[in-house]
């Protein structure tokens, strides 16, 4: 089996007049949450192998404080996580097959589709994933990414 863990970024500012989406920075309860997040791994000893992320500031932001918690751990930023589709996100995984326990940090509402998909098989029976929230897939070791190929085991949020 390997794992996939999924976090969707904490709580962002609202963009300021002329500010791009992806500098919006994490807000003081989007930090606690993502700070709150990491403890949460930490304690159920998910630190994973490798971490994609999104390039937006708030995915990143959320990130750093997590690795304040559980550790350093190889890191990249993955240009087609931002605003994908969950086919485009099963394509990034897809990429990433032969990691043990991947963590992916980046935004709804492909990650909440992402999840129904590979789990349910349905990408339109979704249920939310909340700002800071972790969901836990476990995937065969011998299968592609593909749909309903995922047992959900963990699902949290602040």
């Amino acid at each position: 089996m390997r794992e996939l863990i999924l976090l969707r970024h904490a709580h962002a500012e609202p963009a300021t007049t002329g500010q791009p989406d992806l500098d919006r920075p994490l807000s003081p309860e989007g930090l606690a949450e993502a700070e709150a997040a990491g403890k949460w791994l930490k304690d159920q000893g998910l630190t994973p192998d490798v971490v994609l992320c999104s390039p937006a500031r708030r995915a990143r932001e959320t990130l750093e404080a997590v690795l304040a918690a559980i550790g350093y751990v190889e890191q990249r930023l993955e240009e087609g996580i931002y605003e994908a589709t969950a086919g485009k996100l099963m394509e990034v995984l897809d990429r990433h097959r032969d990691t043990d326990r991947l963590m992916v940090v980046g935004h709804n509402p492909g990650f909440e589709k992402l999840v129904a998909l590979m789990h349910t098989g349905q990408s339109t029976d979704y249920r939310g994933m909340p700002p800071a929230s972790v969901a836990v897939l476990n995937l065969p070791a011998d299968k592609l990414i593909e749909p309903g190929v995922a047992s959900l085991t963990q699902f949290w949020w602040p």
